[in-house]
């Protein structure tokens, strides 16, 4: 990846960073979006960083990100599991944007440092059909304007020297921590009742890499059913005047623990109960 700005740079402008509880400015997005690139962790942005102010610095953030990592693809709902939200003491989802290159292939092999705090956790992607996702407003409204679903694993990277005083504007600043995620194939989606009523009963299962699990949830862990994540998505971007489209990916947030990745590991997610048992895997290097 090629770099923003001069290390020198970095160093000098982040100590500003961390003591302004303002919209960031685009240097400051900038200097952040350097450390990313570079897998260097940046000091906390301040803990009293208002939504407001949050959502203003992801879009510059997001400006830089889209440097290195290409065109958006898609959107990311983060904290839609109870479990996750409690860990970060925001009781709300929190809206991040994917890049082309953030996309790997099933089975890849990546470094276990892949990011500045890198983590990973089971989460689901689905494909939007076409534009009337965005008028849908129960849950079979949304899978009739979804076309696929995919086994997805989300490698995450929360960025920042302490994540245990990261707060829920923080994390969006940072674009929800979205540094990469890996895609399984997908299963073309009919849009059934039935299916609706898998997706909430289904036993998502994450094990290592000899088959030991790891964690085990259910899909109602996200939102209650994956699919009001998606409608969530649909009415957060509609707030900032963003239409979803024909091909939008959408990530619906987490059905496990954020674990850390270490090498010599890999790890395996199987959606027990959806058609065909899907599943996804990663190893780390």
């Amino acid at each position: 990846m090629k770099l923003l700005l001069p290390i020198a740079a970095i160093t000098l402008g982040m100590s500003a960073l961390s003591v302004r509880a303002a919209c960031p400015s685009d240097t400051d997005a900038a200097l952040m979006a350097a450390r990313f690139a570079n897998l260097q962790p940046v000091p906390n942005p301040p803990a009293d960083m208002s939504m407001a102010d949050a959502v203003c610095g992801r879009d510059k953030f997001t400006l830089f990100l889209g440097q290195n990592y290409g065109k958006v693809v898609g959107y990311k709902a983060g904290l839609t599991n109870p479990a996750v939200q409690k860990r970060f003491n925001f009781p709300n989802p929190v809206r991040g944007t994917l890049f082309e290159k953030m996309l790997l292939k099933d089975g890849v092999e990546v470094p276990a440092k892949f990011g500045a705090r890198p983590l990973f956790e089971a989460d689901m992607v689905m494909e939007v059909r076409d534009a009337g996702i965005n008028m849908a407003t129960t849950p079979l409204e949304a899978l009739r304007h979804i076309s696929r679903i995919y086994p997805f694993i989300e490698l995450p990277d929360l960025v920042v020297e302490d994540p245990s005083k990261i707060t829920g504007p923080n994390i969006v600043y940072s674009n929800v921590g979205a540094r990469l995620g890996v895609l399984g194939k997908p299963f073309a989606v009919k849009a059934t009742p039935q299916l609706v009523e898998a997706l909430a009963n289904m036993t998502v299962r994450l094990t290592d890499q000899d088959g030991k699990e790891l964690e085990a949830g259910k899909g109602n862990a996200i939102l209650g059913q994956p699919l009001n994540a998606v409608l969530w998505l649909v009415k957060d971007l509609k707030a900032s005047g963003i239409a979803m489209k024909k091909g939008d990916l959408l990530s619906l947030g987490s059905f496990s623990r954020l674990l850390p990745p270490k090498p010599g590991t890999g790890a395996k997610v199987t959606y027990e109960g959806l058609p065909g048992n899907p599943s996804v895997s990663v190893r780390f290097k």
